[in-house]
């Protein structure tokens, strides 16, 4: 198979770049973290409208493009190398779960909303990184709060670290039933559901603490198993992508700032000492888009080893994102650690995505 993007999917890049590249500078970014929904709604809104980045894996019986996760792929990438606070992430996990359940009925209440961009979902699963054991998927790791339960059509327990938790216009969850992991559809407005933002290192990526006192649910399609373990796959292919764009921004910035800063009458970049170490970086960041690609294409071809090739991705771009972020601050010198520099947006960027469903250690672990 040969790990390349068609010329369609090039342009996508392309535009969505341009377009990013004129409404979410470091300034914009800035100011969307403190919007009320932690991202630009008027931006998104345009993404929506002009990409259509919210109906790409919606498939065209549910009003979506009917594209597939690589076309995702790419928009999280670039989203990533703007660190543009969005849903986008949101979206994509709520579409494939949904998807997952075979609830017909279910994909045409939600979905034709989510990719209008009109309705914003989250998936509250829970565990602090959503990773699912393999004899219990769905429950989350130890001190992730309360696991939800379902008990007579009525959930209890608390979610932390839910992605747009505390803004989203419709709950998923994933709740213990007594036949299995269940998933169930929740208003954001139902009695007994209380949802507060929890403030990150990484203020890009939007955060929420879930809390349900016998909220009334409506469970979407049966057994969630099989389903569970995909959308994992799928998350950390989709985090995977948007590490390559923050190792790209990140490497973007170093060489840009190596060639203007002086030091010794020469522009530090002239240094061969410093040529390796960005060398080293783009090495880095080449080799990640290579591993995140090859996820994509086992995502979107729902490949036999989709669990293998997307734990080798995450594992691989958690660990490059890592140390590109790390050469960044470094490369840039002092400047780099104030709160006037982008280099700690990447930074703090980088070490969140590193976590965000599963850290590097356990992908590797199940690559043995």
């Amino acid at each position: 198979m040969e790990l390349r993007w068609s010329e369609e999917q090039l342009e996508l890049a392309e535009m969505l770049g341009t377009l990013l590249a004129r409404h979410s500078d470091s300034g914009a970014v800035r100011k969307a973290v403190k919007a009320p929904r932690g991202y630009d709604e008027r931006l998104w809104s345009t993404l929506c409208e002009q990409v259509g980045v919210a109906a790409l894996t919606v498939p065209e019986e549910y009003a979506g493009a009917g594209y597939g996760f690589a076309e995702a792929a790419i928009v999280l990438e670039q989203l990533g190398r703007a660190l543009t606070p969005s849903p986008v992430l949101s979206q994509v996990l709520v579409t494939e779960t949904l998807l997952g359940s075979g609830d017909a009925e279910a994909c045409a209440r939600v979905l034709p909303g989510i990719a209008a961009g009109e309705t914003v979902a989250a998936l509250v699963w829970s565990g602090t990184t959503s990773w699912p054991s393999a004899e219990e998927p769905g429950t989350g790791e130890p001190g992730a709060g309360e696991p939800v339960a379902e008990l007579g059509g009525r959930l209890s327990g608390v979610v932390e670290n839910v992605l747009d938790g505390d803004t989203a216009d419709v709950l998923l969850v994933v709740a213990s039933t007594a036949d299995g992991p269940g998933l169930f559809e929740v208003a954001a407005g139902a009695t007994g559901l209380s949802r507060e933002h929890t403030p990150a290192m990484d203020q890009t990526l939007r955060l929420a603490r879930v809390s349900f006192d016998g909220v009334e649910a409506t469970r979407v399609g049966g057994d969630l198993r099989d389903v569970l373990r995909r959308v994992h796959a799928v998350g950390a292919a989709a985090v995977a992508s948007l590490q390559v764009g923050v190792a790209q921004r990140g490497l973007d910035m170093t060489v840009s700032y190596s060639k203007e800063r002086v030091q010794f009458g020469r522009q530090i970049g002239s240094f061969q000492a410093l040529k390796h170490r960005m060398a080293d970086m783009l090495v880095q960041v080449e080799t990640a888009r290579s591993a995140a690609m090859d996820a994509a294409f086992a995502v979107a071809t729902d490949s036999p080893d989709l669990l293998r090739r997307t734990s080798v991705a995450k594992a691989w771009c958690s660990e490059a994102v890592s140390a590109v972020a790390a050469e960044t601050i470094q490369l840039h010198g002092g400047i780099a650690i104030t709160w006037e520099h982008d280099a700690h947006l990447v930074f703090k960027r980088a070490h969140s995505l590193g976590l965000l469903f599963g850290p590097a250690h356990l992908h590797r672990a199940t690559l043995v």
